[in-house]
């Protein structure tokens, strides 16, 4: 690992995803997640904060980036119910099937190589019944938006760890095997529209 991605990269992306309206949306989801959870992509810990510790039992954070672990250590300290790191990327789940109820993905999909089998792994791991919880940007349905995202997409890909800004994320859930339940969509207020349009919600 670079310099850049262990040292840089991690408080990059701990500013760009802990803005105010992202935190938002954070708030939105994280709050749903039951039992055993998961979390993909746990980075600097922006979301521990919002999970309701009356309904959570046990989150395994799942964060190959050892910056970002690091940058996470106070957030994971504070929390009040057991927390276990995966030091694994999204494509590689050490967990049984059937073992989670809740799966938490926040600003990660945009992120992960192998996005489909990252989805099929949290798919196996998912109880029947339990829930993903989702809050992703990705493609935006204007068209003159969505061509600057195309143009723009193998530069920010380089500079922001491999994030993609056009990615169909209901498509992509779609593939993965589940089944979306219920979703929001728009852009979020005092962004560049580029990294605004988000998607919300659940699936199973």
């Amino acid at each position: 690992m670079s310099f850049y991605e262990d040292r840089i990269l991690p408080h990059l992306i701990h500013i760009a995803c802990g803005t105010k309206p992202v935190l938002h949306q954070r708030e939105l989801i994280v709050p749903q997640a039951t039992g055993q959870v998961l979390e993909i992509g746990m980075g600097s810990g922006l979301n521990l904060p919002y999970y309701d510790p009356t309904r959570v039992t046990k989150v395994w954070g799942l964060e190959p980036s050892k910056g970002m672990r690091k940058k996470a250590a106070s957030r994971v300290a504070a929390v009040p119910f057991e927390l276990e790191w995966l030091d694994l990327p999204g494509e590689e789940i050490p967990l049984e099937s059937k073992s989670v109820d809740s799966i938490v993905l926040t600003y990660t999909l945009c992120t992960i190589p192998d996005w489909l089998k990252a989805l099929k792994q949290m798919r196996r791991v998912l109880k029947p019944g339990g829930q993903l919880l989702f809050s992703e940007h990705g493609k935006a349905p204007d068209a003159a938006v969505a061509r600057w995202q195309s143009r723009i997409n193998p530069m920010w890909g380089k500079l922001a760890g491999g994030c993609h800004l056009n990615r169909e994320i209901p498509r992509l859930l779609q593939a993965g095997g589940f089944r979306i339940t219920g979703m929001d969509e728009g852009y979020l207020p005092a962004m560049p529209k580029v990294a605004a349009y988000n998607y919300w919600g659940r699936a199973s």
